[in-house]
């Protein structure tokens, strides 16, 4: 049975979007399409709604109206009958499995080490054994450069280091697809260029990605898209020379001369 998944739907469709916190609303009616194997970049102040977008995607925060879909299925709820079901805690585990998230903090685990802190998810959640688990944490410690470190614990190591760990451990899930917020926004200068690094490769290997960043830099080499959000809703999106060079929303290029 072919198990193949179909290139023609989309690894993620957002559509109409919102999400309030009390009165406040910060998203607005988001639609966004992400092909597999794309890499969406996506820009725009603080409290453009950003973060908040990229947590409704895994379900970290309820959309308060409209539908995420990601490989096809819809995150977060059951449909019947026109009405939404929240899923079970066992079945959003298992739709979280897909997706890969990485944070501005690393959130390691600060008793364990480098190798068992990659390891311990797969094991628990994807029931692989002791011994798989711990080869494929040490595959991703070599492909994010830092092989020579699995028996660190997290305070031993650079915030760049830690950030690199939190990103192989969340690819030991094998997810679909990668979510990153701001990644590089706590680390000192001299370390963001490590982390961009492996995020190069990844996206070079063809891992479907969604980067909320201020890297203009990356974005302009990495991204194959880039949409600029302000005030819970995309203002607009394009190619990243389109969007860097040719912004048509003064708004956008309002944000861009800060940043250049």
């Amino acid at each position: 049975m072919n198990m193949d998944p179909d290139p023609a739907v989309p690894i993620v469709q957002i559509i109409d979007v919102h999400k309030s916190f009390g009165l406040l609303e910060v998203l607005r009616g988001i639609d966004l399409t992400v092909a597999r194997g794309e890499v969406v970049c996506v820009l725009g102040p603080s409290g453009s709604g950003k973060s908040t977008l990229l947590r409704c995607i895994n379900h970290l925060e309820q959309v308060t109206s409209g539908r995420v879909f990601v490989d096809g299925k819809l995150v977060g709820y059951r449909e019947r009958n026109g009405r939404l079901y929240e899923l079970g805690a066992s079945d959003l585990a298992q739709q979280r499995r897909e997706i890969g998230m990485v944070f501005q903090r690393f959130n390691l685990f600060p008793h364990l080490n480098v190798l068992a802190n990659i390891a311990q998810a797969p094991q628990l959640v994807r029931k692989e054994t002791h011994e798989a688990a711990h080869r494929r944490a040490r595959e991703l410690l070599d492909l994010v450069g830092l092989s020579d470190k699995i028996e660190a614990y997290p305070h031993q190591l650079s915030g760049g280091q830690q950030q690199r760990v939190a990103i192989a451990r969340a690819l030991a899930m094998q997810p679909k697809l990668m979510l990153f917020d701001e990644p590089t926004s706590a680390l000192d200068p001299e370390l963001v260029g490590e982390v961009l690094a492996v995020m190069r490769r990844l996206a070079a290997g063809g891992m479907t990605m969604i980067v909320v960043t201020h890297e203009i830099g990356f974005a302009r080499e990495v991204a194959d898209r880039v949409v600029f959000m302000d005030g819970g809703v995309v203002v607009e999106e394009g190619p990243p020379a389109e969007i860097f060079d040719r912004p048509r929303h003064e708004r956008t290029r309002s944000f861009l001369k800060r940043l250049l």
